[in-house]
């Protein structure tokens, strides 16, 4: 594998979240009169930005989001994370332990992505190499994202390789010509993976950072220095 720059997503895969954000995202459509359960949120929404969650609930429920709805929501999260958030297992190892450029490529808003990497202690690995969909006209599937970190960090799209958790960031990854790898040990998985759709294979799967480096020992950096 010829990696130049591994882009990992950050929901799912550096930190735990996607259970509490579900769980939450399911409370906060109740208080105005939508009902949809965790598998609805999951099929739906994971992996994606939140101008898909308006465009679905109104098509679907007919129901027009408040304007305050994203700020309170995001508001009730970030007390939820600050209780229960957790880095994911071994993440913060396997990240120190690459022997090639990284970034944070993510759907979440900014103020989500700054309070979940300082929360989990991750802020330090991404300082400066953060980019959110806020920064571009299409969010997962979409390739727009993962391409302009690979722009921003001067990496052929070829040369990239991606470690995601959903099917949309997978497909987006692949739309955008790069290599990517599923990331299942987050603890919204439950039971058997369900059958992936052509678009959304990816190269890899994984569920263990223990393992991340079984796939491409050649990622780890093989001396002493500091992460690139």
């Amino acid at each position: 594998m010829d990696i130049g720059l591994v882009i990992f997503d950050c929901d799912g895969v550096l930190v735990d979240s996607e259970v509490l954000a579900v769980r939450t995202l399911i409370e906060e459509l109740r208080r105005v009169g939508v009902e949809v359960d965790e598998d609805f949120v999951h099929d739906r929404f994971l992996g994606r930005s939140f101008s898909v969650v308006q465009q679905v609930v109104e098509r679907q429920f007919g129901v027009i989001l408040p304007a305050a709805f994203e700020a309170e929501a995001r508001t009730r999260l970030v007390e939820v994370f600050d209780r229960d958030l957790r880095a994911m297992p071994g993440a913060a190892e396997a990240v120190r332990g690459l022997g090639v450029p990284c970034c944070l490529a993510t759907s979440s808003a900014p103020e989500r992505l700054a309070r979940s990497l300082e929360i989990t202690g991750l802020a330090g690995l991404f300082a400066g190499r953060c980019f959110t969909a806020a920064e571009v006209a299409r969010g997962k599937p979409e390739p727009d994202l993962f391409l302009l970190a690979a722009s921003t960090m001067g990496v052929r799209p070829e040369r990239c390789l991606v470690i995601e958790d959903t099917e949309a960031g997978v497909i987006a990854a692949r739309r955008a010509g790069m290599q990517v790898w599923r990331f299942t040990g987050g603890s919204h998985f439950r039971g058997a993976l369900s059958a992936e759709p052509p678009e959304a294979r990816p190269h890899r799967h994984f569920d263990s950072f223990a393992r991340f480096y079984d796939g491409a020992p050649g990622l780890r950096r093989t001396c002493c220095g500091v992460q690139p």
